[in-house]
Parts: C-alpha cells; structure tokens; sequence
C-alpha cells in the first residue's frame, strides 16, 4: 500500500516575492550585501590608490556584485522566479561564487592597506583603506552566510 503522504515539491518552502524577501533569512542579507559592497567601492574610490592592479580588482568585485546583488534583489521583489527551483541553485551558486571572489578581493584590499601604513600618505588615506578592509571582510560574511543558508534550507 503506498503512502498518501505530501510530495517532495510541496514541502519545499516557497520562494519569497514582495515585501516578504525582507523577511525570509537567507533572502534578506541581499539587501546588507549591496550596502556593504556599496561601501566597499566608495571606500575604495575615495583613497589615493598606490596598487592599482589589486585595488582595481576589488572595484571590480564590489562594483560588479553590487549590481548583479541589486538585480537579483528587484529579480525577488517582482517575482520573477515564479518559484521554481532553479532559482535557489542560481542564487546559491551566484553567492557561493561571490563569496570566493569577495574574500579575494578583501585580502588584497587588507594588503593595500598594510601597504598604506608604511608610506608616507595621508592618515586620512589609511582609516579609508582601513574601513575599505573591514567592510570588505563583512561583506564576505554576508555572502558566505546567504550561500550556506540557501544551500541547508
């Protein structure tokens, strides 16, 4: 006699659309992540940049996932997926991939920083690196967070 039970399809939770994505775990650190990456780039572009070759990659990092982010957010906010399952492995291995390329960027973005503490800059151009580091690493964060919880939910 086989089982009545419900399928695997309708016990997988609903992707959120709306409001709602605000409100869902993994779905709202979309929102930390542009703000922080925004961070980053604005931080990046306000300091003299004495290694333009490893800063120019975290402009690119930043810049590039902020906007994907940002296009993946209004993606939620209208409904675009119609929620289907490709979606979550899309988003999973968008901020799986992210995740790697930002801790990247971060550890370069801490070697200009280091790098700004021995020259004969600005103060000024140090606390930018500096706090151009820290929401580097943050930003990191939030993107392995999002991965992981997608990927165990």
């Amino acid at each position: 006699m086989a089982s009545a039970g419900p399928s695997a399809a309708s016990t997988q939770p609903a992707l959120p659309s709306g409001p709602a994505v605000f409100k869902t775990i993994p779905y709202a650190f979309i929102l930390p992540e542009i703000v922080c990456g925004t961070w980053v780039w604005i931080l990046v572009a306000a300091t003299s940049v004495s290694l333009p070759l490893l800063q120019g990659w975290v402009m690119y990092v930043s810049l590039t996932s902020c906007l994907i982010s940002l296009l993946l957010l209004l993606s939620y906010l209208f409904g675009f997926h119609r929620n289907s399952e490709n979606w979550k492995v899309l988003d999973s291995l968008y901020h799986g991939a992210t995740a790697i390329l930002y801790m990247s960027a971060a550890v370069l973005q801490a070697n200009a920083t280091i790098n700004s503490e021995f020259q004969f800059d600005t103060p000024l151009n140090y606390q930018l690196n500096s706090a151009a580091s820290f929401f580097a690493f943050l930003t990191t964060f939030l993107y392995i967070l999002h991965a992981f919880s997608i990927y165990y939910q």
